[in-house]
């Protein structure tokens, strides 16, 4: 497998040389330790999408562009050295794909005047722009992946939970213990029984997390894992007999990276998601002409429409249709960070719009604004089918508990304000 730029050394370089490009997005990935899964793919279709922008449309608005990379190993002491080194290469935004990274980089980011953007991962409250005003969580969050969760059980047992149990698996970190608070709240408006188990990284080992559940018999399990630890927790699910079609992972723990060692066992298993999933687009057929045929694909080229493959297309798109309409903000083809912020506050993505980018219902239409800087909070299903080794959606994307989830916004982000005595952006 070939790879652009992927050490810390070689971008420090390049942070210290001439930007080559005139458009700079940086890839904060990790190719390398316990989720190098899953970086790996992310990485990939990332660095392909705006690989396709400069050989098919000549980069964006006529000005080139560049993806140099820096390997965290999702190391947060890592993320942030990468942070450093790169941030004179005058990049654009920042996606880190790691929680940890994200929380030290928030008061660095903001106070340097650069954007960045944790699609589905994160701080959830960063939504509130009148407190966080260079960070994004669009289309959706953490908190809208559980409220999402529950909605689609109420409308499995119309409309009611009442009396049933509801364990979370969560991996025993920052990322993993976000959707606890939604939940507990959850469970109050809508009368279920809610279980925590923690499990600790790198979560090879979850005996008696398993044995805790077979006790307890809950009626469903939400997982909120990453890497090693799903394939542990789906298996264990199987050995149990824990019917998968109750099990609903978050969107870190939807790939096929998690199910496909389980064989036959993880069929039926259900994950969420803030894309859609496959290849079945017309950006693939252009994808295939333009850069993995012709030989400049980031990886192997094996990966394509794969479900994570698929998430750093879709984040690479984000990040381009907001560059585009910084352009138009300020009539400049070489936009500054600065200038990006404003791009993707102002962004408004429509089916309209994924239509002729060739990703017909890849995403959900949403709008951000000052206020809102992380969408509509609209999240769908997704269900595996073992004998086809392929997932498939099986909701259209549903709109989150807002009345919960905003409250929750606003108490969050507004201790964090005070805290920091941060004052409200919006004018």
């Amino acid at each position: 497998m070939k790879y652009k730029l992927g050490t810390l050394a070689v971008a420090a370089v390049m942070a210290a040389s001439p930007v080559l490009a005139d458009l700079v997005f940086p890839s904060l990935s990790y190719r390398t330790g316990p989720y190098a899964a899953g970086g790996i793919q992310f990485a990939d279709g990332y660095a392909d999408y705006f690989t396709l922008l400069n050989e098919r449309d000549g980069g964006i608005g006529g000005e080139k562009i560049q993806v140099p990379e820096c390997e965290t190993a999702y190391n947060t002491e890592k993320g942030v050295e990468c942070y450093e080194s790169l941030k004179d290469s005058g990049g654009l935004v920042y996606q880190p794909l790691s929680t940890g990274i994200t929380y030290q980089l928030i008061p660095k980011m903001t106070a340097d005047d650069i954007p960045l953007l944790t699609s589905g991962l994160g701080r959830t409250s960063a939504k509130n722009g009148n407190v966080f005003s260079h960070i994004f969580n669009f289309p959706a969050n953490y908190w809208d992946g559980a409220s999402v969760a529950i909605k689609y059980l109420l409308d499995e047992n119309g409309g009611d939970l009442k009396g049933k149990k509801v364990s979370l698996v969560y991996h025993n970190s920052a990322y993993g213990k976000e959707p606890i608070r939604t939940l507990q709240e959850l469970s109050k408006k809508h009368g279920f029984d809610l279980t925590e188990v923690p499990v600790d990284h790198p979560g090879q080992e979850q005996k008696s997390q398993w044995l805790q559940i077979r006790r307890e018999k809950p009626d469903y399990v939400i997982m909120y894992g990453w890497g090693v630890m799903n394939q542990v927790a789906i298996q264990e699910a199987i050995n149990i007999r824990f019917p998968m079609e109750n099990f609903i992972g978050i969107w870190w723990s939807g790939s096929e990276n998690d199910v496909l060692s389980a064989g036959e066992g993880a069929d039926g298993y259900k994950a969420l998601t803030f894309h859609n999933v496959g290849s079945n687009f017309p950006l693939y057929d252009d994808l295939k002409k333009y850069v993995v045929d012709a030989g400049k694909a980031s990886g192997a080229g094996d990966q394509v429409g794969s479900v994570i493959y698929n998430r750093g297309i879709y984040a690479a798109m984000l990040a381009a249709e907001s560059a585009k309409t910084a352009q138009e903000i300020h009539g400049v083809s070489n936009i500054t960070p600065s200038q990006m912020r404003d791009g993707m506050e102002n962004l408004s993505m429509t089916e309209e719009k994924m239509v002729a980018l060739g990703m017909p219902n890849f995403g959900p239409e949403f709008q951000v604004s000052c206020e809102n800087h992380g969408g509509n909070g609209l999240v769908a299903v997704t269900q595996w089918d073992a004998k086809a080794k392929e997932w498939s959606l099986i909701t259209d994307f549903i709109e989150s508990d807002q009345e919960v989830i905003q409250a929750l916004v606003d108490e969050d982000s507004q201790a964090y304000a005070s805290e920091n005595n941060i004052a409200p952006a919006c004018k």
